[in-house]
Parts: C-alpha cells; sequence; structure tokens
C-alpha cells in the first residue's frame, strides 16, 4: 500500500468508530496528505476539489476539468468525478446517490455558500461536522514526513548561516528577503514556506513585519529574520535575530540573553506526556522572573508540516500533551518599539523519550 493508502485506511478506522458514512475533505493540505492531489488550491476563493472518503472504501476524488490529467495519473480513473460550473450541486446529488448515513465535512473549510446549496442536494444523507477527525493524523508525522521535514530544516540552518555575509550589503528589507528566497530556490526549495519577514531596527517589534523597500539595512541595528522553505512538500521555519554592526547595544545583547534562556528552558521540559501549556509557562516563567513578560505577546511555538502552522500550539490554554512525532517551533520573542525586537527559532521534534532540534 501507498503511504497514502495507509493513511486513508487510519481515518476510516475512526470513521467507523464515530459512525460516518463518508467523510469529505476540502482542506488542501489534508487533501493532499490523503491522496497526494494537489498540495495548494489554485486561488483563496477557488478550489483545486474535494476528497471523499468512505467507510467502506468507496473513495472519490472530485475536481473539475483542468486537473483532470493530474488527477488520473494518482487515482483510479473510475472514481474520479469533474463536476462543472455548480460544484456544490453536483457534488452532492453525485453523493446522495451513493451513500447512505451520515457525512462528515471540515465546517471550517467550506464557504456557507457552498455549504447551503451542496446540503440542499444531499437528499437523506445527513450531514456532521468532523473537523479534525482527518487533518489530526497529520499532527504526527511518520518516519518518510520526518525525513523529508530534517532536509527542509537544514536547507533553513544552511541559509541562516550564509545570511550574515548578505547583512553588509547595504540591502534594503525586501532586498534582503529576495535574496533569501534566492537562495532556496537555488538550493532545492519548491517555494517559500511563508511570506518572509525581514525586519530592521523598530520594525523588528513588528512580530509579522511586511519588508519594505524603503527600509535599509544598515548598521547600527537589529534585523529579525523569520523564513521558510518548502522542500519535498514539507516545510521549514526559523527565525535569527542579528546585529547590524560592530557592537550590538546594551538592550540587544540583554534582550537575546533573556530569548536564549527562556528557549532552552522550553526546551528542557519538552517530551512525551507534557502539556503544551507547561512548555509555554517554562518561557513565561523566565520572562516574568526579569520583569519583562508584557515584551512576549504571542504563543511560543506551532506544529509544522504540510502547512507551517499547525496543531500542537504551544500556549497558556493548550492541555494537550505532547507526542512522539510532534515537529514544533519554540520561538520566543521580546519586542520594543522604541528601539526593535529580538525572536529566536528552533524546530523540534518530540521523540520517544525527549526532543531533538532539527
Amino acid at each position: 500500500m501507498t503511504p497514502y493508502e495507509l493513511r486513508r485506511d487510519n481515518v476510516r478506522r475512526t470513521m467507523r468508530e464515530v459512525g460516518l458514512a463518508a467523510l469529505l475533505v476540502s482542506s488542501p493540505a489534508t487533501r493532499y496528505y490523503l491522496s497526494g492531489f494537489e498540495l495548494h488550491d489554485p486561488q483563496f476563493n477557488e478550489s483545486a476539489g474535494h476528497l471523499v472518503l468512505s467507510a467502506d472504501g468507496d473513495d472519490w476524488l472530485y475536481t473539475d476539468p483542468r486537473y483532470l490529467d493530474a488527477a488520473r495519473r494518482l487515482w483510479d480513473p473510475g472514481h474520479i468525478f469533474i463536476y462543472g460550473a455548480d460544484a456544490a450541486a453536483e457534488m452532492g446529488r453525485h453523493l446522495s446517490a451513493r451513500f447512505q448515513g451520515v457525512l462528515g465535512f471540515e465546517a471550517k473549510t467550506l464557504s456557507f455558500a457552498f455549504w447551503q446549496t451542496f446540503s440542499e442536494n444531499l437528499g437523506s444523507l445527513a450531514l456532521r461536522p468532523a473537523d479534525g477527525l482527518a487533518s489530526r493524523f497529520r499532527e504526527i508525522k511518520d518516519a518518510d514526513e520526518i525525513a523529508r521535514m530534517r532536509e527542509s530544516c537544514a536547507l533553513n540552518q544552511r541559509m541562516m548561516e550564509w545570511l550574515p555575509s548578505q547583512l553588509d550589503k547595504g540591502l534594503t528589507e525586501t532586498g534582503l528577503a529576495w535574496a533569501v528566497e534566492r537562495y532556496f530556490r537555488e538550493h532545492g526549495a519548491s517555494e517559500l514556506a511563508f511570506a518572509s519577514i525581514v525586519a530592521y531596527g523598530p520594525n523588528a517589534a513588528l512580530p509579522h513585519a511586511i519588508p519594505s523597500p524603503d527600509v535599509r539595512v544598515v548598521p547600527e541595528g537589529p534585523v529579525l529574520v523569520d523564513v521558510g522553505c518548502r522542500l519535498k512538500g514539507y516545510c521549514s521555519d526559523q527565525t535569527r535575530t542579528f546585529w547590524v554592526g560592530d557592537k550590538p547595544s546594551p538592550e540587544f545583547s540583554r534582550t537575546l540573553a533573556l530569548v536564549q534562556e527562556a528557549q532552552q528552558k522550553a526546551i528542557d521540559v519538552m517530551r512525551p506526556g507534557v502539556p503544551a501549556c507547561e512548555v509555554f509557562a517554562a518561557a513565561w516563567n523566565h520572562f516574568a522572573a526579569h520583569g519583562v513578560e508584557k515584551a512576549f505577546t504571542h504563543g511560543l511555538g506551532h506544529g509544522v508540516g504540510l502547512e507551517t502552522h499547525e496543531p500542537i500550539s504551544l500556549n497558556a490554554r493548550t492541555t494537550r500533551p505532547l507526542e512522539p512525532g510532534m515537529i514544533i517551533t519554540v520561538e520566543p520573542g521580546l519586542y520594543y518599539p522604541e528601539w526593535g525586537g529580538v525572536r529566536w527559532e528552533h524546530m523540534a521534534l518530540v521523540t520517544e523519550d525527549g526532543m531533538e532540534i532539527l
């Protein structure tokens, strides 16, 4: 069996346990995870297609004529449904003719307009929200996924080791962001994992700063670089904050030390069975002990895989324990509008008896 078939069988067992006759998968990353079909939708307001898993193995791939040849390369042509202009109505009628009972769907992915037309054409087939039923399997990476993510993270690390050579060239934020993207693509990445964050000086106080063509990276000041690439389908995500110039300011040096210490405090408690909120607390408590916790304005980290942001979240509210196979970022930061900020980020694999920095 292919990895995709094995993953579908895992989901199918859960479907039977909760009484679903079929499951409509619409989120692009989960669709790809279970079928290998189209990791991305073409536009925000368009879909490349949907996957329907059946409790008895009668699985279907739904898409439009643009993707027929691509679908045939990896899916049984007899179980490909090509819809026309009214995808929701056509899919509803097709499913109602083949299944009885309850159809699960991803409520967070489908638009209300699609759901309304779709549900009107389902006949006696009942709908039940089933968010997370399939996507939660993505949280625990298998051996192939871990190997791919090691490669993606290794490329990101090589780029970060190369990047200081570009900091004395007087590039703008957008110029430095382009240098990062060019490095990734020239060394095997298919694309960026997300829009690069390159922020110099006071802009480094913005956790999700947008690079500017009007801000030049020159001595003396901090530059925060949060970037990732996609390699063999899987994302990396790393942040480093550099000082541009000969001598870092006292504020920068102190902040960098506190951030790296907080990160290590969190890493030290990461192992299977530890609730995510306790990992967050290890970093937050370190900041609080030094009176800087108000400058820590976001969660400590998140899962990474086919998407840059996946469960699990390291924050004060998540009580779910860590499990082997999770790959999670650990990225504390402190931000000061007067001069900038510092964030430092590692990707960590939870192992059977602890964790490993990737």
